[in-house]
């Protein structure tokens, strides 16, 4: 029995929509500091987030909800513990927010 060959997909490219949801998942100034802490912090909690952004912490954790659903935060499930770290997109816009500070 022959193998059949699986056909290559064309990455495609993100539709406007794709796009917004990423770019509002950053659209506010506390959530670009939480991108800012996960990626200095790998792992860290919700609580270590308050504590370190000086915030409530159910203020940081609607923050954090809307960043998971824009794409740019997973969450790590370690017993009772969540732990954060930015996913792949979130690391392209926390390299492009670099950037775009120092201009």
């Amino acid at each position: 029995m022959l193998a059949k060959k699986r056909k290559k997909f064309p990455k495609l490219e993100k539709s406007s929509r794709q796009m917004e949801r990423h770019l509002k998942g950053i659209a506010n100034h506390r959530r670009i500091e939480i991108i800012f802490l996960i990626a200095k912090n790998k792992g860290i909690t919700i609580d270590g987030i308050s504590d370190q952004l000086n915030c409530n912490v159910k203020t940081i954790s609607g923050h954090t909800k809307r960043l998971v659903e824009a794409g740019l935060v997973n969450k790590c499930y370690e017993g009772r513990a969540v732990t954060h770290e930015l996913s792949p997109y979130g690391k392209f816009l926390y390299d492009f927010l670099i950037k775009f500070q120092k201009i």
